[in-house]
């Protein structure tokens, strides 16, 4: 059940419940205490291989219907014993919505009723959409900064158990003062395998809509760049047998999806639409360190609502990268209430050749078109 908590109590919330119970690498912290540390690790190295199970979801809610699913959604999530979650983005519709504080305070409430540790990574209804008239016609820049007072002035996870993640220091973002880090963005390693938050944005990375930002765009995109490959670094040196980034936008990778997705060469990477291009740079540069890694990779994004798994990144060649998977988390389908409020399990197995395996949680109460049997 969703926790009716205000505000103020809930980041007294956020800033004390901080004791996880997944088994987690130890991450170089320096107001982390020595004999914590040491414990974590000493669990770390006795279940390394150990496989374990994370939840997937993100673009929800954007009705009340789907309130109503996201708290059945956090219950079912509960259920299953979960090493963490992560939303990928976008706590509300992108019109006739508000980006007011209560909006980013509801959130927080479900984030916490999880159980599990519980990572997000800002959508672009939450924060680039929120110029739009009809969204309150807030400085986006604003809103991005409130979302890291609210979401990320630790560096800690949210949910009832906390997970601790590497935050970037590089001032290499922008807020509506000056440069900032793109505290945002996180990493962690679970198990054997590495796992990282990318703040990528929908309607073209803010590089268009009501008031497109090339500045800001032309910064986070340079951090996001410099995190992704610093992940990379990372995984390698810790021999992880996988990575796992998460994103919020659709940056399209071919020419087959022109309904939810930019159109691109899938040779070059450059966009083939007209429209403005955020995400050619990313994916030049994730390719190469993609085809560099060797081991399972997997991109998981929402915003086009659309749920799949499939390998749509292709090499200079044309050839697939046959070692990265896509993965599109379910997302609104407002015409339908609660029909798309559903998540993605991961079964994650550092011992196995694919070390991630997929399987959607339909939940019976969320079943619109087929009532559960």
């Amino acid at each position: 059940m969703t926790t009716k908590l205000g505000y103020s109590a809930l980041r007294r919330f956020t800033t004390t419940h901080l004791l996880p119970k997944v088994c987690l690498v130890a991450l170089t912290l320096p107001f982390l205490a020595s004999a914590t540390t040491s414990m974590v690790v000493a669990r770390e190295n006795e279940n390394a291989n150990a496989p374990y199970e994370i939840g997937l979801w993100g673009d929800l809610p954007y009705s009340d219907a789907q309130e109503v699913g996201v708290t059945r959604l956090i219950d079912d999530m509960n259920s299953q014993k979960l090493s963490f979650t992560v939303h990928n983005g976008d706590l509300k519709a992108g019109s006739n919505s508000l980006c007011d504080n209560a909006l980013y305070t509801k959130a927080l409430g479900y984030f916490n009723a999880l159980e599990a540790p519980a990572a997000f990574t800002p959508g672009d209804n939450d924060w680039t959409d929120c110029d739009r008239p009809s969204n309150g016609g807030f400085n986006s820049l604003e809103r991005l900064d409130y979302e890291r007072l609210v979401f990320f002035s630790t560096n800690f996870s949210l949910g009832q158990r906390r997970l601790a993640q590497e935050v970037p220091t590089a001032q290499m973002c922008l807020g509506v003062n000056g440069a900032v880090p793109c505290i945002e963005n996180r990493r962690w390693t679970v198990g054997r395998v590495t796992y990282a938050t990318l703040n990528i944005q929908g309607s073209c990375n803010n590089l268009c809509d009501t008031a497109p930002n090339s500045t800001e765009y032309t910064a986070r995109n340079a951090a996001n760049i410099a995190w992704m490959k610093e992940t990379f670094r990372v995984a390698k040196e810790n021999n992880s047998a996988a990575v796992m980034l998460i994103s919020q936008a659709n940056p399209g990778w071919d020419q087959t999806d022109q309904t939810r997705a930019p159109l691109r060469d899938p040779k070059t990477l450059v966009q083939t639409d007209g429209q403005p291009d955020g995400f050619k740079d990313f994916l030049l540069a994730l390719r190469d360190q993609a085809i560099a890694f060797r081991k399972p990779i997997a991109y998981v994004h929402g915003d086009s609502h659309y749920f799949r798994i499939d390998k749509p990144f292709l090499d200079v060649q044309g050839r697939r990268i046959e070692n990265f998977t896509r993965v599109e988390t379910f997302g609104n389908n407002a015409a339908n209430g609660t029909n798309d409020v559903q998540w993605v399990k991961v079964s994650v197995d550092p011992r196995s050749r694919e070390v991630f395996s997929y399987q959607p949680q339909i939940i019976p109460s969320n079943r619109v078109a087929v009532p559960a049997p």
